[in-house]
């Protein structure tokens, strides 16, 4: 072998020796006969050093996977000779192969089992156990063959094929049953009694060992005949390993998968009962005795298999009408309900999760019960009870730098709020009434409450949205009694001061709970106020948290967006009030604003809506926009003319980000309105028509081109929704500046808006769109035949979007009927037009595209394709168009397994239908 090349296998060789490593692994792999060098070098344990002996594995590997059936039958005997040989010298080897190469052994004996197994080597586990019996390092490679073997031919998580196409996914999925029906007949109850033998020989003196051959029986119970398994001598030594220190966590584990395994429901609920049995006599139940987190977390995932298992086998027992043996079963659900909640309620959250599913579906039952007994009202006011507890923050919950331990809460706490919903279906009546009691005991003492508390009694309010469902948020009509309930928390929530507690997560509650509620204000309007002052003082837009500032910028544009009138009293003190909040932040560095540009979005929409939905005079409401896009036009001339003198660049990048601000700001005040006549409705026109001419000098600004553009082509979008073709004038120079020295993105980008002014104005821009057609063309096709690196996907990427873009405007053009605008091109560039979208639709592997252009394809054919179409059309429908819908398709990378590929077909067959009515 190439030494100066293996050098660069090591982990700390340097980036040549790398790369040329690299290499060299490519040109064995080609090679006819590297394969035996490396199978030698195993053999024989030439090599000492542990990448190169992993790498020989690697070689090997390769071959099996793909060129085994290359060769003959007395190399194909070498490898299996090869694996053996060094199968044995494991055993006298002074010390064991590193983890990482035993593993990669174990892989390539799985391959070559999945190979062989069924013609050439059927004593294949024989084979290896004779060389193994008992030595711990042979039992070791044993078991982890056994777990590669099983992750070849069960594994779920594995995706086998790299083309994963259907095809062969099919024929691995029938090889692997074949082999383990193989397995079951041959082989499987021998290698049962070999795992019995290894358990019983090393569970007192190799607890390595042992836990890894409770996993193989935990991986291997699910597909073989769990009466191997599943018997008096294997459960009594699993029972025996729980109470062993370090086995029971794997022996935990081992007896969820028995639990697990699909069976008949009776049988199932006896293998579950006489399971807990041994387990409760051996004082496994008793949890508050056990301070071992880690094994109580797989305790809580077995107690959670074997109610799943009972709540299944209840279900099908139902259905079959057995209603005896139902009856049973609810029994022995109901038995182990204790033993949840103890596990449910836990204050450690991973024990507590692991148990959710069993309470989740116990509950289900109750819910399909016609009347509850008095002992399962009982449990389904502990569960809420339990659910409540466990809601609550811990003290060590870092609210200010949130982190992995902080999301697994957030996770935790959505499990919990599934089981509050499950509940509320259950027992509504209960479940308001327990948030009720809890929610005013605690806000009648807020001040002197922790604050986890005073969250979580906000909190159950809060989510009684959700678990107690209405259609329109309508919560304060209809039941009187829940709507009373929720008035009265509501009125309390608003009227304690609570607002005012001094933690960031009881502020955003209080928040949070106010906008969900916003009906509540429709019923007792008197509280607006008060509300108003909490979102507008320290306590929400100028709390010292920024986290808190930017929740409350969006919550108060929902808030003032959902109480629409009711917010006319209120208006210009509103408006005063924000005013500091609406200044456009200085390019200066270290200035610190209290708000971010995305909040003060909402700041900016919520002034819009204001102004819009106030009961004002056309000319007030129109003082109030210009007063409020004034400063934003005259900062904007300010900031451009210092951008032209910028010389510094990240100078330049701060003044186009602060331009584009300014932008965005004026752009989100027109969402309060919805068409050009609620702008005209209110007077509004002239005061965007004066944004446009300030905004767009913008984009013949040589410097930050994308950012400015971005900003302008945005506002542009907004402004042909709210003044319609008052905007056309302002188009064609827009365009053209648009399209000066523009990249990939940037046409991606444009093309939408040229999309939305053709599809809006149809022939009132067919002229314009004539004008521009052939210049936008040339453009797109400038940077399509960009030469670029070979690797370089991001630029791939870019290029099959733009070409995505480019047939999305054609078919857009098409589509409104407009077809004359391509037409007046000229027939030359007309016929270069139409033999981008054939190549389109038959070249790129890109199903997306291909679908457009069939539709363009069909949609010209529609248009064109009669008698008086244009001159040579009908030869091109059969000599370029009537291929094109056959190539396709019998393109090698037009997979059917696709569901983008299958409207592509879809659209290529109307293509078809198209031609044969047209001609």
């Amino acid at each position: 072998m190439d030494e100066q090349a293996l050098l660069g296998l090591n982990p700390n060789a340097d980036a040549d020796f790398r790369q040329r490593a690299l290499a060299y692994f490519e040109q064995l792999k080609i090679s006819q006969d590297a394969w035996q060098v490396c199978a030698e070098a195993l053999a024989q344990s030439i090599y000492s050093d542990d990448h190169i002996k992993f790498f020989c594995f690697q070689v090997l590997e390769h071959q099996i996977k793909f060129k085994y059936s290359e060769l003959t039958e007395v190399q194909q005997q070498l490898i299996r000779e090869t694996l053996i040989t060094w199968l044995q010298a494991q055993m006298l080897n002074p010390q064991p192969e590193k983890t990482f190469i035993r593993n990669k052994a174990a892989q390539v004996f799985a391959l070559l089992f999945v190979t062989e197994y069924l013609t050439k080597w059927p004593k294949f586990f024989f084979d290896i156990l004779s060389v193994v019996d008992l030595n711990p390092r042979g039992v070791d490679m044993y078991l982890r063959i056994l777990m590669a073997v099983d992750a070849e031919l069960v594994d779920r998580d594995v995706v086998h094929t790299s083309e994963a196409s259907y095809f062969a996914l099919t024929f691995e999925a029938r090889r692997n049953t074949l082999l383990k029906d193989t397995m079951r007949e041959q082989c499987i109850p021998s290698l049962v009694e070999s795992w019995y033998q290894i358990l019983q020989n090393y569970q007192y003196n190799n607890s390595e060992l042992t836990c890894q051959c409770l996993e193989v029986v935990g991986a291997y119970v699910s597909w073989i005949d769990l009466s191997l398994i599943a018997n008096e001598r294997f459960i009594n030594m699993l029972l025996g390993h729980m109470s062993v220190e370090v086995l029971r966590e794997e022996a935990c584990d081992c007896l969820f998968e028995i639990v697990n395994k699909g069976m008949d429901p009776i049988d199932k609920t006896k293998l579950v009962e006489s399971l807990c049995q041994v387990l409760q006599s051996a004082g496994l139940f008793s949890i508050d005795q056990e301070d071992d987190v880690d094994f109580l977390a797989r305790f809580s995932k077995l107690v959670n298999g074997m109610g799943q298992a009972l709540i299944a086998s209840w279900t099908k027992l139902i259905k079959s009408g057995d209603m005896k043996s139902a009856q049973d079963t609810l029994q022995a659900i109901e038995a182990k309900v204790a033993l949840m909640l103890q596990l449910l309620i836990h204050e450690d959250d991973d024990i507590s999760s692991n148990i959710i599913g069993f309470c989740y579906d116990y509950l289900h039952i109750l819910k399909q019960l016609s009347a509850l007994s008095d002992q399962q009202k009982a449990n389904v006011e502990a569960i809420m009870l339990a659910v409540m507890k466990k809601l609550t923050y811990d003290e060590e919950y870092n609210f200010e730098n949130e982190g992995e331990d902080e999301a697994m809460f957030v996770e935790y706490r959505k499990q919990l709020k599934l089981l509050l919903d499950r509940l509320a279906q259950v027992s509504p009546e209960l479940l308001l009434a327990s948030v009720r009691r809890v929610f005013n005991t605690t806000l009648q003492n807020w001040q002197t409450t922790r604050f986890m508390e005073v969250e979580v009694a906000i909190r159950l309010l809060y989510m009684l949205a959700e678990a107690l469902p209405v259609s329109h948020g309508a919560h304060f009509s209809g039941d009187v009694t829940k709507a009373t309930a929720l008035q009265d928390m509501m009125r309390t929530l608003v009227t304690s001061g609570v607002s005012a507690y001094q933690h960031t997560s009881v502020t955003l509650e209080f928040f949070e709970t106010v906008v969900r509620y916003e009906k509540f204000f429709a019923v007792e309007p008197q509280h607006i106020p008060t509300v108003l002052m909490a979102f507008l003082d320290h306590r929400g837009l100028r709390h010292t948290s920024p986290k808190v500032r930017s929740r409350t910028a969006y919550l108060f544009s929902r808030f003032v967006k959902s109480l629409n009138k009711q917010m006319n009293p209120f208006i210009e003190d509103v408006l005063n009030r924000i005013q500091d909040l609406l200044e456009l932040s200085p390019p200066e560095n270290g200035y610190q604003a209290l708000l971010s540009s995305d909040d003060q979005l909402f700041i900016y929409e919520t002034a819009g809506v204001l102004i819009v939905n106030s009961e004002y005079s056309a000319e007030r409401k129109q003082v109030l926009m210009r007063n409020l896009l004034t400063p934003l036009m005259e900062k904007f001339k300010v900031l451009l003319e210092k951008l032209m003198m910028a010389q510094d660049e990240d100078r330049q990048m701060a003044l186009a980000d602060c331009l584009n601000h300014a932008v965005g700001f004026a752009s989100r005040t027109s969402k309060a309105f919805s068409n050009k006549q609620t702008v005209k409705q209110c007077g509004c026109s002239e005061v965007y028509l004066d944004c446009l001419q300030t905004f767009l000098p913008a984009l013949s600004c040589p410097l930050q081109k994308e950012v400015l553009r971005s900003g302008v082509r945005t506002f542009l979008h907004r402004m042909i929704i709210c003044l319609e073709e008052e905007v056309l004038p302002f188009i064609p120079s827009a365009s053209e500046h648009m399209l000066k020295d523009c990249e990939a993105k940037d046409l991606q980008e444009f093309i939408p808006l040229i999309n939305q002014i053709t599809a809006k104005f149809k022939t009132q821009v067919s002229p314009f769109l004539q004008q521009m057609f052939m210049p936008l063309l040339h453009a797109i096709f400038e940077v399509l035949l960009l030469p670029a690196e070979e690797n370089d996907q991001s630029a791939a990427l870019e290029k099959q979007m733009l070409r995505r873009s480019y047939f999305a405007f054609l078919q857009t053009v098409t589509g409104s009927g407009m077809s004359e605008v391509i037409a007046n091109q000229g027939a030359e560039n007309v016929e270069r037009v139409l033999f981008t979208v054939i190549q389109g639709a038959v070249d790129y592997p890109d199903p997306i595209a291909q679908k457009t252009c069939f539709i363009i394809l069909s949609k010209l054919v529609e248009l064109w394709g009669g008698k008086d179409g244009p001159v040579g059309f009908a030869d091109f429908v059969y000599k370029h168009i009537v291929p094109a819908c056959f190539l396709a398709p019998l393109k090698q990378t037009f997979d059917l397994a696709d569901a983008q590929t299958v409207l592509a077909l879809s659209e290529c067959a109307v293509t078809l239908k198209t031609i044969h009515l047209k001609r």
